[in-house]
């Protein structure tokens, strides 16, 4: 792990700027190859996550690694991480003051990362990028800007809980390998912030 990321995950662990930092068991920085071409970004972590210190290590974890494998990837393979690095009480939905103690981070991370594509996972995280945008609408559309492929898909947890999302999750994770190859032949609508606005792709 590079120096800038270690301390970035210090930094993380003894964070205390919002409610979060006085019920978490602990906080949940991210893993993943500092040179993955690919990060995952999810809303935030759950009961196993806050048990472990890892990110998607519950049902929705397990059904991640196997969308994962049926594209060619590994768990090993990419980064994993997510909006807000602690869990909520009983998994409530995060508060607009959390997600916004945590953007430095999710900023920072992926500043380091420099991934290829991001992909969003469920509502929250797509709108920590694209605030008016929805996901019912745009999941499935990337969208190139500053270099970076922005591809929102539906949380794996949805899939879970209302089957009726799964196939239409397994879908967008198959395109995931054809973006990745014509990531150059994208067009590039250059900075994310004169575009974030749009509630469409």
């Amino acid at each position: 792990m590079t120096p800038e990321l270690e301390q970035l995950y210090q930094e993380i662990i003894g964070c205390q700027k919002c409610i979060l930092s006085q019920s978490r068991r602990n906080p949940v920085p991210g893993e993943g190859p500092e040179e993955a071409e690919i990060v995952f970004i999810g809303e935030a972590p759950g009961f196993h996550e806050d048990q472990q210190g890892r990110p998607f290590v519950g049902s929705a974890g397990k059904f991640l690694e196997e969308l994962l494998a049926s594209i060619g990837f590994r768990r090993e393979d990419v980064y994993i991480c997510n909006v807000i690095k602690c869990r909520p009480p009983g998994n409530r939905d995060p508060l607009p003051n959390e997600i916004e103690a945590c953007q430095p981070y999710l900023d920072r991370q992926l500043a380091l990362i420099r991934p290829k594509i991001v992909v969003t996972l469920g509502r929250f995280s797509l709108s920590r990028f694209f605030p008016n945008a929805k996901i019912s609408t745009v999941h499935g559309r990337p969208r190139k800007m500053e270099g970076i492929i922005y591809y929102p898909v539906y949380h794996p947890a949805a899939a879970l809980h209302q089957p009726r999302w799964r196939p239409v999750v397994e879908e967008d994770f198959k395109r995931i390998p054809e973006i990745l190859a014509q990531i150059e032949g994208l067009p590039d609508e250059g900075p994310r912030e004169n575009a974030e606005q749009l509630s469409l792709f």
